[in-house]
């Protein structure tokens, strides 16, 4: 992320993975990424911070304080009297001690407005505006600020990415040095992704970070070297860890997971691994009684190991995600739907053995379903779609991404789901004007997403201007949005934002 221009009060846009990418620090302290969110909340992100004028009236009128809009990082740090260095880190773990940060009472100004420009109860309230990366720069003005931003209350729900190399510093004789993780655990951190790690740098990150025994409930490895070595030392030393994700990791064995997965891992998310396979959702099944949620995308996962699925993994597991299990087939369904009858949350993204059939059964024993997710399933036609209509009537969430063979006879089924609020038809290319005007009868639909339809035309978005009650619409790379559309949408949908 590049630092912020002189007068410009756009913040900084997050990228399509919903990754925040911060630069190398000069501390040694490496560099690290933060995430939150979905690729859903992209264009939220974006959008010009609003930002509520809690200064005080005395303060806010005076011309002679330069603070030209608050929606950029930087303004409050001119607001304090101070910039922000070239060089200053934007994670702000530990600032070296060499560094001189300014002081409250060398801030240039009046006392009242040094004061003000450090009171805390102020600045509690005015930092929650703030997206991550603006608060790591902010923790950069000066010792107060950051005392305040450092509170774990700040950084709730967000996960610091850090890559191998940037958990090292090279010292002058050329020696290996594991960074300070002291920053991350005075904000309480109690997740992390660690990206291109071996089981070494997994013992250093163990031995080296305050929390890891007991504080971090979530890790995330992704393109590791990890074995069956590294991964049952992990799971064994870090006691507190409920959430396990392992994605891009070749080096281990389904003889791994039967040594290492513990009863306490209520979800679990294993994807690209070349060697999972049958045996390993039979250890999953067999050592995680508790488990609540599993995301599994994986090549030669068979219909047989849906069947592995015990009645108390039945009775406690409501999100089932299978992306891309290409194995998969409507017997596999069928063993899944008997196994897993509470899923409120079900993918079978990718799976495109599924047909109508597997729908079927999906939608008559699965009744409470409220996201369903069958985008890339090439054989799912108009009569899957009048199964969800007539059975999943608490559905709140479908994802019919390239399906390609869905015409506006299947839209006319779903107009009848009074509960549907978010529907995604990216690429679904019969899709055509005729099947929106079904579609304007949906009262519920918060969000819509035509991206890549290529038979809608003008005149058939523009009707959409009846769903009053629609918050996000997504029309990119739709030929029938033309700038004199969006332009009507900005008149007549002033509460929708339009993704262009």
């Amino acid at each position: 992320m590049s630092n912020p221009r002189n007068g410009d009060t756009k913040p900084p846009c997050l990228p399509r993975n919903g990754l925040v990418k911060i630069p190398t620090q000069p501390n040694g302290l490496g560099s690290a990424s933060i995430t939150k969110g979905t690729p859903a909340v992209k264009n939220r992100l974006c959008q010009p911070s609003s930002v509520p004028a809690i200064l005080s009236p005395a303060l806010a009128h005076r011309s002679d304080l330069p603070i030209p809009s608050l929606t950029s990082p930087l303004s409050l740090a001119t607001l304090a009297g101070v910039s922000s260095p070239p060089s200053a880190s934007l994670v702000g773990l530990n600032t070296s001690e060499g560094s001189e940060q300014p002081s409250p009472e060398r801030l240039p100004g009046s006392p009242s407005e040094r004061q003000l420009a450090v009171d805390e109860k102020i600045l509690n309230r005015l930092f929650w505006y703030f997206s991550a990366c603006e608060k790591c720069v902010l923790a950069q003005v000066c010792k107060a600020w950051r005392r305040v931003l450092y509170q774990p209350k700040f950084w709730v729900g967000l996960t610091p990415v850090l890559h191998t190399k940037e958990l090292y510093n090279i010292l002058p004789g050329g020696e290996k040095e594991f960074v300070s993780l002291q920053g991350f655990a005075v904000r309480g951190f109690d997740g992390f992704c660690l990206v291109g790690v071996s089981d070494l740098d997994i013992c250093e990150f163990i031995d080296n970070y305050p929390l890891s025994k007991k504080g971090v409930k979530s890790m995330s490895l992704k393109r590791s070297t990890i074995t069956d070595a590294g991964l049952e030392v992990m799971l064994e030393q870090m006691q507190g860890v409920v959430r396990l994700e392992l994605s891009g990791c070749n080096d281990f064995t389904e003889a791994g997971l039967w040594s290492s997965l513990n009863a306490r891992i209520t979800a679990l998310s294993v994807s690209d691994c070349i060697n999972v396979a049958d045996d390993a959702i039979a250890a999953i099944s067999q050592l995680l009684p508790n488990l609540t949620e599993l995301n599994l995308q994986a090549y030669h996962v068979t219909d047989t190991a849906l069947a592995y699925f015990t009645a108390k993994q039945g009775y406690t597991t409501h999100t089932l995600r299978l992306n891309s299990c290409w194995e998969i087939t409507n017997h596999g369904v069928v063993n899944m739907v008997h196994s897993l009858p509470n899923l409120s949350v079900l993918s079978l993204s990718g799976c495109s053995k599924v047909t109508d059939d597997g729908v079927e059964l999906v939608a008559e024993n699965l009744r409470k379903l409220r996201s369903l997710d069958l985008s890339w399933c090439p054989r799912i036609t108009d009569m899957a779609l009048e199964y969800i209509a007539c059975d999943l009537h608490k559905l709140e969430e479908l994802v019919l991404d390239r399906c390609v063979r869905i015409t506006d006879t299947g839209l006319s089924y779903l107009s009848t789901m009074s509960s549907l609020r978010s529907l995604y038809l990216r690429w679904c290319c019969q899709v055509q004007d005729f099947g929106l005007k079904h579609l304007l009868s949906m009262g519920s639909l918060r969000l819509l997403s035509l991206a890549g339809c290529p038979l809608l035309t003008t005149t058939g978005l523009s009707g959409l201007v009846q769903l009053q009650e629609l918050e996000e619409l997504e029309l990119t790379n739709c030929p029938g949005a033309t700038p004199e559309l969006f332009k009507y949408f900005s008149q007549h949908l002033p509460c929708c934002m339009v993704i262009e």
